[in-house]
Order: C-alpha cells, then sequence, then structure tokens
C-alpha cells in the first residue's frame, strides 16, 4: 500500500497519492499543473514544488492528508521531509506500561507561550517529580488559533499555532533527553468543520451511524481505514512518539472481520495504544490488542464520594465498593486501566471548568497514585492550580461559532450544580487566557506517592466501609486510608 499524502522522494520530486475514488480527474497544482493517474480509487504521480493544491475534479482543495498547514484550514499544503529533523534520541529506550505515570497537557494553555517549545523548559521538573511520559491533547490542524483539538480536520498536519510539525519533533526530542516518553491525543471518530475538504475526493462519511459531534467515518472503505492507520504510523515513525491515545473509541464504528483500530494497534507494533471507551465496555483491551483504556468509572465514584454530585452521567455513582473492585481491576491486569483524579473531559466540561477542591483533590490524587492501575495527572494538579480549564474555540465561521455557544449553553440547563450560572463563551479570548497554568512549587503529596509507587508490589488489598464512606488501601508494607466524608487522607509504611 503506497503512502498516502505527499512523501518526498530525495531527488527533487515528490511522491503524491490521494485516495478520490469519486472523482473524475485529479491534479497537483504546484506552479504548475501535473496530471494524476488512477489506481483503483488512488491516485498517483509525482511533481516539483513545495506549496500545493489538489484539483479535484477541477475544484482546488487541500490534500486530505497534507502533512503541513503553514496557514491554517484555508491555506495551501506543504511538502514536509520529516528525515530532516534533527534526532537526538538514538539510545532512547521508549516507556513500558508497567512504569506509566501520565502527565496530561494541553499546549496551548500549558505555557504563556502556548506552543511546544513552552512545555519544553517543565520537562525536567516532571520527571523529577515522578511522571514519566507526557500526554499530549490533539495537535492536528483545526480551525482558528485556539481550541482543544478533538474537531482537527487536517489529521496529518501539525497545528501551526503550536509551533508547527518541526516544534512537535523538538518537544519529543527534548522529553526523550530527559528519560520522558510522549503520548499523543489522535481523534478518529469524526473531524471538525470544513469535512466537505474531505468528501471532494472520496465517501469518507456514512449515513449509517452519527456521532455527538459529527458524520461517522465509514470504516468499510479501505482508503478511510488507511487514512486514519497511516496517520497514526505517522506519529510513530516521523515523529517520534511513544504511544497514541484513541479518543472515544465506542463512536468508532466498523462491522469489519478485523475492527480498523486492533488493524492499527497491530501495524504501530510496540507503540502503546490506549484508548477511550464506554465504562464496562473492555473491547480495546479484551478484543482489539490495546494496551489500556481510561476507566472514568473509577473517576466517577471518587468524584462523587467526594462532591455529593450525582447531576447528568454522575447518575449511579458513588459507591465505595465499587471502586475497590475498580481499583483491582475487576479481573484484568489493573495497569490496563487509567485512572485519574481529573482529566480534561472531567474538568474543562464542567460549565465553569472548575477543578476539585485542594482536598478533595488531595484525597483523589493520594487513591489513584497509591493503586496499581496506570495513574493520570491533568496538567496543573501538581500545585493545585486555581486557574479553571475551560471550553474555548476559534471557530472561523460565524455559524459554527454561534452554534457551538448556544450547544455549550443547553449542555448544562439540566446540571443543578450550575443553576443560575452563565456559561462562558466558547469563542471569547478570555475563556482561552483564564485556563492558562499558573506554574509553582508541587504540592508535597505527589512527589512522596510518585517515589512510594515506585517501591511497592503489585497486588492490591482493598477494603470498603460504605457507611463510614472510607477506602483502605494496601499494598505490601504500605497502607492507605481514604475518608471521602471528612477529606482526608493518610498513609504509613511499616
Amino acid at each position: 500500500m503506497r503512502r498516502l499524502g505527499a512523501v518526498p522522494c530525495g531527488d527533487g520530486t515528490v511522491e503524491l497519492c490521494v485516495w478520490a475514488p469519486l472523482c473524475e480527474r485529479v491534479a497537483v497544482r504546484a506552479g504548475e499543473e501535473v496530471e494524476l493517474e488512477r489506481e483503483d480509487g488512488f491516485w498517483v504521480g509525482r511533481f516539483t514544488g513545495d506549496d500545493y493544491l489538489l484539483a479535484a475534479d477541477d475544484e482546488e482543495w487541500a490534500d486530505p492528508c497534507s502533512r503541513w498547514q503553514p496557514d491554517g484550514v484555508s491555506g495551501p499544503s506543504r511538502v514536509l521531509d520529516t528525515g530532516a529533523f534533527a534526532w537526538t534520541d538514538d539510545g532512547w529506550g521508549g516507556v513500558a506500561l508497567d512504569e506509566l505515570v501520565l502527565y496530561e497537557l494541553h499546549v496551548g494553555t500549558f505555557s504563556e507561550e502556548g506552543a511546544f517549545d513552552g512545555v519544553v523548559p517543565r520537562l525536567r521538573d516532571l520527571r523529577e517529580l515522578g511522571v514519566t511520559a507526557v500526554e499530549l491533547m490533539p495537535v492536528a490542524t483545526f480551525p482558528g488559533e485556539r481550541g482543544w483539538g478533538y474537531d482537527g480536520l487536517y489529521a496529518y498536519a501539525v497545528h501551526a499555532a503550536y509551533g508547527g510539525p518541526a516544534g512537535l519533533a523538538r518537544l519529543v526530542d527534548a522529553a526523550h533527553a530527559e528519560g520522558l516518553g510522549v503520548i499523543l491525543d489522535v481523534v478518529y471518530n469524526h473531524v471538525g468543520p470544513g469535512n466537505e475538504a474531505l468528501t471532494a475526493f472520496g465517501p469518507y462519511f456514512t449515513n449509517r451511524h452519527e456521532t455527538f459531534w459529527g458524520d461517522a467515518l465509514d470504516f468499510t472503505q479501505r482508503g478511510v481505514r488507511e487514512w486514519a492507520i497511516q496517520n497514526a504510523e505517522q506519529w510513530v515513525r516521523d515523529f517520534h512518539v511513544d504511544g497514541l491515545r484513541l479518543d472515544a473509541v465506542h463512536t468508532i464504528f466498523d462491522d469489519s472481520p478485523l475492527h480498523v483500530c486492533a488493524e492499527l494497534k497491530q501495524r504501530v507494533g510496540d507503540a502503546l495504544v490506549i484508548s477511550e471507551m464506554t465504562v464496562d465496555d473492555w473491547r480495546p483491551v479484551d478484543d482489539w490488542g490495546h494496551d489500556a483504556q481510561w476507566a472514568d468509572r473509577s473517576h466517577h465514584e471518587l468524584h462523587v464520594l467526594l462532591t455529593g454530585e450525582r447531576d447528568g452521567y454522575y447518575a449511579g455513582y458513588g459507591s465505595v465498593a465499587s471502586l475497590a473492585e475498580d481499583l483491582r481491576g475487576r479481573g484484568r491486569d489493573p495497569r490496563r486501566s487509567v485512572v485519574c483524579a481529573q482529566n480534561h473531559d472531567q474538568v474543562g466540561n464542567r460549565a465553569l471548568g472548575d477543578r476539585l477542591p485542594d482536598d478533595a483533590l488531595r484525597v483523589a490524587a493520594a487513591v489513584t497514585l497509591f493503586s496499581p492501575c496506570t495513574p493520570l495527572l491533568f496538567m496543573g494538579e501538581e500545585h493545585l492550580e486555581t486557574a479553571p480549564f475551560q471550553f474555548f474555540t476559534d471557530h472561523v465561521d460565524p455559524a459554527i461559532a454561534e452554534a457551538t455557544r448556544e450547544g455549550r449553553r443547553r449542555e448544562f440547563e439540566a446540571f443543578e450544580a450550575f443553576a443560575g450560572e452563565e456559561v462562558p463563551d466558547p469563542q471569547a479570548l478570555e475563556t482561552f487566557l483564564r485556563s492558562k497554568l499558573h506554574p509553582r512549587e508541587p504540592d508535597p503529596l505527589y512527589r512522596e506517592l510518585l517515589a512510594l509507587r515506585r517501591e511497592l508490589p503489585r497486588e492490591l488489598e482493598a477494603e470498603a466501609d460504605e457507611q463510614a464512606k472510607v477506602l483502605r488501601l494496601r499494598r505490601g508494607d504500605a497502607t492507605l486510608v481514604a475518608d471521602f466524608g471528612r477529606r482526608r487522607v493518610g498513609f504509613c509504611s511499616r
């Protein structure tokens, strides 16, 4: 199978492959026009130049698999030679699931610079804290300058506002130099506004399924499967990332004998694959060969036990015994469960993006870090960050911008906890700026627990007192007692 998109050949020419089964004619325009030849639904050819557009039956578009969109979603594609990246990580051995401590961050709000280069100066501090891998929220090119990244349009092209592809490569190389792995959040369940940039070429979407965010991708089509899987391969091969976090795989629909998510794992080999999946659906780990998946149940149990909130999807949670079962792994290797006190969803999808109170956060963090599950920290929690993490966008289409505002308001109408609150305007620059971190020294609890974690055996004993709302965890000679009612935690080693 040819590589999709534009690939430099080393002789001054560029080989191009585009999946466009519905087109009668495809040409590349890079100064001069070069006709591509059809090969079983794909169009291939060679051209010379840097910036280019594709003519799909004479209508101009950027390349659906563009590696670089320096002028954003409305500009031309640019040829990218990933072989020119200056890597120094030859001795890097990767990061294993057994030692994984994840730190999720949003590039735009993690530093004042709001770019990859703004993350680099803090990598050493994270490693010294006990983190072993940073997990970047999506960096594919999306409309506008700022956003969470889950509405990416050009999946292969690193967002220009963050520093583009060279900036990502520098960050990964610097992380490896500090002994940190890099996990990249990727989205294959939908694309952002402007999907006509894909549908002009082929039947990327299906009306047999639908998602909350947009049209469902049609993974019965070989070209769509390759669009996703080759994208995953690109991050591992060309950007040296150590693993991928697949967003909302429950909305990746595929009835093929080999599910696209299973084929993806096979193709990326030793790279870690971690999925976000609905509660109690363990297909990623049990059927698709993924290394781990987000365990939202444990978060929800913790949140309700500590806050008493039961609105929306928190209804039905708040059991100490159920939390204990989660932390044991529910019959599976607990390392395959990614647990957290908070993450981008559980903070940012609140109306005001507010974080847990300090005392509640300490208890939730202690439980997750002490457990044998794979822990995830959300940026800033280690220093008890007070800034919110709010939902922000920068849609350039006024209609989409207004629909986003209205949808955000409607989302919280049924939540008693936010009654009377004015939901921040996601399009406002101030909403983005309010979400910037204010770094300071970490809370000692995090450093102490992460150091202890490295010494503990994997086996966990858990005792739940439902009436007193107390959970007692024991690993080897160490014991942790979490009192959810009083929001207190204590631990000791014999």
